[in-house]
């Protein structure tokens, strides 16, 4: 990371309640940020969010970004100098269930997210999360840059690429300071892999899954288990986030951009894989069967070309998949001896912080 100074920044998160929101609120809390979280309450019982007593070390507003007079008041009142937009409906099997809703929140909320901020002169730098599933996916061996093809097949990856749409039509139009000779806001939409980590209890997301079969011993059932993933731990995106965002703002005009963070094309690997190994980390061996109940389609084969954020910010994966499953393995069993969940995850965070830091110490050395 950089020697960005996040102590005493307003920063204003959407979606904090949330599997990722609630990991990025924990680090800008470690950081010193005056950190504020704008959600719905959290849609999984138990959370994150709860768990780890998320909520103590900043302010949490329950609301919904659909509204945006309820949004706008909030960022009138904070005056955030710094928005990391996280909030989404963000599952796509519920994307097919409800595709009025998921296209109401992704689309119409990253909206009014962008509304606010163009009306709210503290912020400085907004980071957009929305996808990697926004590409037109033509399940080939090739990796996707941030100037392919948007296009995503069922309504959560259309959901998705619109809201890449309305960053760059709000980015052309509000926040273009070498246009309009004024200094403004810089944006910025960030796209990740498929993003594991412990916390997790959403539906229809693998991890969950594999530590309640573990859990109550029996068999995993799997949709696609030879379905290959950009499978990455939580924290990888998140550090880019932040490093995205720290460059915005100080006013670098080329952050303002898309960017994507995936992980080595070694940890590209089948759903039927991490089954196995996340058990054997769990002690245990994998016992699946493949679902032969039908299911609405899903990409099978989808991968992220990361080289604009290794060449400009530095960044590469510093937690390879095997480490990580061990971290989510200890994650859970921590949970289940009881532990402080707060204290676990902050951990889990100082010790990536210092992983991150020893690889760019390695790299300024490597370069000498």
């Amino acid at each position: 990371m950089s020697d960005f100074n996040w102590k005493g920044k307003r920063v204003l998160i959407t979606g904090h309640t949330g599997f990722k929101g609630s990991w990025l609120s924990l680090w800008l809390q470690a950081l010193g940020a005056e950190t504020y979280g704008y959600a719905l309450a959290p849609s999984t019982e138990p959370s994150l969010f709860e768990l780890a007593n998320v909520g103590s070390g900043m302010e949490s507003i329950l609301a919904d970004i659909g509204s945006l007079d309820r949004m706008q008041a909030v960022f009138d009142r904070v005056r955030p100098e710094v928005v990391l937009h996280l909030a989404a409906q963000a599952i796509v099997q519920v994307g097919y269930q409800e595709p009025v809703e998921t296209f109401s929140t992704n689309v119409m909320g990253t909206v009014h997210v962008l509304e606010c901020v163009r009306r709210t002169a503290s912020v400085r730098s907004v980071v957009v999360a929305t996808s990697d599933k926004c590409y037109r996916n033509e399940e080939w061996h090739w990796s996707y840059r941030e100037n392919s093809e948007l296009g995503g097949r069922d309504p959560y990856a259309a959901s998705k690429s619109c809201a890449e749409l309305i960053v760059h039509s709000y980015r052309a139009s509000y926040f273009n300071p070498e246009e309009s000779g004024k200094p403004t806001a810089l944006v910025a939409s960030v796209r990740a892999g498929n993003v594991i980590g412990g916390g997790d209890w959403a539906p229809y997301r693998l991890i969950p899954d594999i530590v309640a079969t573990l859990r109550e011993d029996r068999p995993l059932v799997l949709r696609h288990p030879k379905a290959i993933r950009p499978w990455q731990h939580v924290l990888e995106p998140l550090r880019g986030y932040l490093q995205v965002a720290e460059n915005l703002y100080n006013g670098d005009l080329p952050s303002a951009g898309p960017w994507n963070f995936g992980p080595v094309d070694e940890d590209c690997l089948p759903v039927a894989w991490l089954a196995q190994e996340l058990s054997r980390k769990w002690g245990r061996e994998a016992q699946w069967q493949s679902d032969r109940i039908p299911h609405p389609h899903e990409d099978t084969f989808l991968k992220l070309d990361c080289s604009k954020a290794r060449a400009l910010l530095g960044w590469a994966p510093v937690l390879r998949l095997d480490d990580g499953l061990q971290w989510i393995a200890d994650w859970y069993q921590a949970l289940d001896r009881g532990e402080n969940m707060r204290a676990v995850t902050i951990a889990q965070i100082e010790s990536y912080r210092a992983l991150a830091a020893e690889r760019s110490e390695r790299a300024l050395n490597a370069a000498v």
